[in-house]
């Protein structure tokens, strides 16, 4: 049974429900029933060892890949920032969104690309090329594309790969006051500090399975032993369970 990913209301106020996703590749189950639901404005950040099936949830997600099995319900737009920038780097910025705002469909291409600039603080570089930014800058971007259909549950995946602290920072800031405003963002990560600061909640994963769903204190709790560090805590409590 494939994974039913139309647009329908999700139960009580959450902004996504996943329900039993999974998924198989040539034998192996990438995705072992994974369930959960995360709430509008709510950061979550997904992470786990590699392999675990992160980048593959975001994509079933996303409606990029098609699952086995299970339901996800959403109550509108899904926007989706792949790791490596989907970009024209010969193109300027606005030339970027507006290509990027027909091909979606976008009903009023100006105001969006207008909203976008505004939103993302790049109007002063709207007229640059794209290859000349900096990669925080290229991030943004990035994200002002998944965001062009107003989405109510943004998907990043690995969003600060190749970035500099500062140019981390600056986004991250970006993403909490999206969070702020109330789009669900949903992001992995292998920053571990970036999921225990940033993610109101966290999914772990490991071997396709949801192994934990819950806070960065909740999981601190869950590890027997001395006081540790998030990392640590992290690396024991996957120890402890086989993975």
């Amino acid at each position: 049974m494939a994974a039913t990913s139309e647009p329908q209301e999700p139960a009580g106020t959450a902004a996504i429900a996943v329900r039993d996703l999974r998924k198989e590749f040539d034998g192996r189950q990438a995705l072992r029933g994974v369930s959960f639901e995360a709430a509008p404005g709510e950061l979550l950040a997904v992470i786990g060892p590699n392999g675990a099936g992160k980048t593959t949830l975001l994509t079933i997600l996303a409606g990029i890949r098609r699952a086995d099995g299970g339901s996800v319900s959403v109550p509108g737009n899904v926007g989706w920032v792949p790791q490596q920038a989907a970009l024209y780097r010969r193109l300027t910025v606005e030339e970027n969104l507006r290509l990027f705002a027909r091909l979606e469909g976008v009903d009023d291409v100006d105001a969006a690309v207008d909203r976008m600039l505004e939103q993302t603080g790049l109007r002063e570089r709207a007229s640059d090329q794209v290859a000349s930014l900096s990669g925080g800058n290229q991030q943004r971007v990035n994200i002002a594309i998944g965001l062009l259909s107003s989405p109510a549950v943004l998907l990043l995946d690995e969003p600060s790969t190749g970035l500099d602290p500062r140019q981390r920072e600056r986004l991250w800031e970006f993403v909490l006051e999206l969070a702020g405003g109330g789009t669900t963002v949903i992001y992995s990560t292998h920053h571990l500090a970036e999921a225990e600061r940033y993610g109101d909640r966290l999914l772990v994963l490991a071997d396709g399975e949801r192994v934990f769903d819950g806070t960065s204190d909740d999981l601190h709790a869950a590890v027997s032993g001395p006081e540790r560090d998030f990392e640590a805590a992290f690396v024991a409590f996957l120890r402890e369970r086989g993975h």
